[in-house]
């Protein structure tokens, strides 16, 4: 089934008011902690909650954080499993067992350290320049990511909704400075926006089901249940391994070092409660990617006969699941609106961290060791820097309407500053300029024999968002042009370093570690038993 659907005709008034009502839920938290927050004594009750946060609700902001640009990859998740098959799904397997990674070696490092930024331990482990030069292309290179992230979902609205371009992305960048009432309110806005960013999925999927489509009878035929491809071929698009080992790696980097997910587990009342909210947030992502991963399969049993991508009826492949949900939601008024609120949480909740990691990083890496101030001086500057590097996002998000593309490369080139990233960089673009054997990356056959309109349609609404958003597809640069090397691979390259004497207190002791516990447990025990 395909129809020719105009987004902002089929909104209803109610759409508009469960986006609305999203956005003032969040606005309302954020106020919420910024009012109670004007107590705090310094800037580290600002910046990490004071560390008296609980597992749970950093868990779930662990969840988010983990995809990132989760808005995104609302988007391009079911696509992947619609044009290529479920076996992405395996991600959450690599995701499992970075976590362990992360609890057992990262976690009890960063803890018991008293930083607020995970670049202070680059000074302490090696040195000042080390720490400034890689704060410095961080910093560039999150700002740079803000603006697209603004910029995007902006244009979607415009699209929409026919608001003002500009005024939307100020109102957005206003929104997230909102938020930023310190770490507290960063991580409850995150919860509330988990559950909006599953809701949504969980309409299209429930309403795929009622409609009475046999999902798994008919993504079984269609070959998308490929859960069983073994292939050590490590040119292949995805396989098992492909995504276990080049995912697990990849993960690792991201959990056990990354500011925003150390700056949250940090902020935690205790270790036990940050090693919990790390493994809950297995399960909240694993649902999360569930979700997206079920939502590709409904796409495909919905349109196996009648593609709209290759009948002309969407741009990119990435418009696929908006255009599901306009066509099968548009007769539910507010259902529509929460999938959009969906896609613009993960937007907003992306943005007011990388505003409350930058204010952090720029606090404890470029202030402290050159000025003398107060702890009420620093907190200060916190909420300052919050609203100044607000306004930097929006500059971004400016920029990024101007600069397009050339604002995505600079983000690339950034991310290979030092050698230890030349090699990923020259992978990377590499795999870019390089066309794989199709056989390799060929996606699974698609039909338009089942179509029954005569012209193309109109559906547009989602064009300019997903234009910009194609370009951050997980798994690929852009529809039709197969990658050499799948990214999943480029995590892992990495570079080494001299030996020399190293603080104990930097590194990690066995002592540290769960499963030295547990073996010492399970000997005792069988000691007590012989």
């Amino acid at each position: 089934m395909c129809e020719d659907l105009t987004g902002a005709d089929s909104l209803h008034i109610a759409d508009y008011a469960v986006f609305v009502l999203m956005l003032l839920v969040s606005a309302t938290i954020g106020l919420y902690y910024a009012k109670i927050g004007r107590g705090q004594p310094n800037a580290q009750e600002f910046l990490t909650g004071g560390r008296k946060l609980t597992a749970l609700p950093v868990s779930l902001s662990l969840s988010l954080t983990a995809s990132v640009l989760s808005s995104v990859l609302l988007i391009s998740i079911p696509v992947e499993v619609y044009r290529y098959g479920a076996i992405i799904g395996y991600t959450c397997f690599g995701h499992f067992l970075a976590q362990v990674f992360t609890s057992e070696i990262f976690l009890p490092v960063f803890y018991r350290l008293p930083i607020t930024s995970t670049f202070q331990y680059l000074e302490l482990r090696y040195n000042k320049v080390t720490r400034l030069l890689v704060t410095f292309l961080t910093f560039i290179q999150t700002l740079l990511l803000s603006g697209l992230v603004i910029y995007a979902p902006a244009l979607a609205l415009n699209q929409v909704t026919g608001w003002n371009l500009w005024g939307v992305i100020v109102v957005t960048g206003i929104l997230c400075t909102v938020y930023c009432g310190g770490m507290k309110a960063v991580v409850w806005i995150d919860v509330f926006q988990v559950g909006v960013m599953l809701a949504g999925l969980l309409c299209v999927l429930f309403k795929c089901l009622l409609l009475g489509v046999s999902i798994l009878s008919n993504s079984q035929q269609g070959g998308r249940l490929n859960f069983l491809d073994f292939d050590l071929n490590p040119l292949r698009r995805h396989t098992f391994w492909t995504i276990a080992f080049g995912g697990t790696l990849g993960w690792i980097m991201a959990s056990g070092t990354s500011q925003t997910r150390v700056q949250r587990y940090n902020s935690c009342k205790s270790i036990t409660h940050a090693r919990t909210a790390v493994f809950i947030s297995v399960v909240s992502y694993s649902l999360f990617l569930g979700s997206a991963v079920f939502s590709g399969l409904c796409l495909y049993s919905f349109y196996k006969d009648c593609d709209p991508w290759t009948a002309g009826q969407v741009s990119f492949s990435d418009q696929l699941l908006p255009y599901l949900v306009m066509d099968i939601l548009k007769g539910y008024p507010g259902l529509p609106g929460l999938f959009l609120a969906a896609v613009y949480s993960g937007t907003l909740s992306t943005v007011s961290s990388i505003i409350n990691t930058l204010a952090a990083v720029t606090v404890e890496d470029l202030i402290k060791p050159n000025v003398t101030l107060t702890d009420r001086q620093l907190l200060h500057i916190s909420r300052a820097l919050s609203c100044g590097i607000g306004v930097l996002c929006v500059s971004m998000a400016g920029l990024a309407s101007l600069m397009g593309l050339l604002a995505q490369v600079l983000l690339v080139c950034l991310q290979g500053g030092l050698f230890g990233f030349a090699a990923s960089l020259f992978v990377s673009i590499g795999s870019m300029l390089s066309y794989a054997d199709l056989e390799m990356t060929r996606p699974l056959s698609l039909s338009t024999e089942g179509c029954n309109f005569t012209t193309p349609g109109s559906f547009n609404w989602t064009t300019a968002l997903l234009t910009q958003m194609n370009s951050f597809t997980m798994v690929g640069v852009q529809d039709g042009k197969p990658n050499l090397v799948s990214l999943l691979h480029m995590g892992p390259l990495s570079s080494g370093g001299l030996k020399q004497k190293v603080d104990p207190s930097l590194m990690l002791m066995k002592e540290d570690m769960l499963s030295y516990h547990l073996f010492k447990l399970i000997k005792y025990k069988v000691s007590a038993v012989v």
